[in-house]
This record gives C-alpha cells, structure tokens and sequence, in this order.
C-alpha cells in the first residue's frame, strides 16, 4: 500500500519539475514573441526567420511589408515570420 503512494508522489514531483523546466519558460518566451510581434510598427528594422532584414513600410493586423536593400524591394510576410525587431548579427541561441 505504501509503495503506491510512493509511486504517486514521484509522478506528481516529474510533472511538477517538467512545469518548472521546460513548459513554463517555453509558454514565456511564445508569449514575448507574440508581443514583440503585435508591436510592431513602421520604421523598424526587422529580421525575419529566414534571415531576411528590412525595414517596415506598412503593418496589418497578420502581415507585414518591409523594404530590403537600396534598390527598396519589398516582400510581404506573416507576422510569424519575423523573427526579432533590430538586425540580427548572430544566430539566436536555442
């Protein structure tokens, strides 16, 4: 009988460490990705996941559209896409 409580408190101290460890911090770190996403705005230098810099030139409620270079082309992406606000010198850790 008592190995069984045993057994159950083990499970219980697991779930808690992978809330602490690995689930937590993962729904932190969405959540200041979703607000750095939703505050963009134009003349921001953006870098995209694909590696893509440029700066905003109009911003929707789900797309952005940026200009690259001097010759000022633009492309048009999801806001998902945008990886950070700024030029990204180096590759973000994982």
């Amino acid at each position: 009988m008592e190995q069984y409580g045993t057994t159950i408190i083990m499970i219980v101290v697991l779930v808690v460490v992978f809330y602490f460890f690995l689930i937590r911090p993962e729904n932190k770190k969405k959540k200041k990705l979703a607000e750095m996403r939703s505050s963009l705005s134009i003349g921001d230098d953006v870098t995209t996941i694909g590696g893509i810099i440029g700066k905003v030139v109009a911003c929707d409620k789900d797309t952005v559209t940026f200009e690259t270079g001097e010759d000022r082309v633009r492309i048009q992406v999801t806001k998902w896409a945008i990886s950070t606000i700024g030029k990204a010198t180096e590759e973000p850790p994982k």
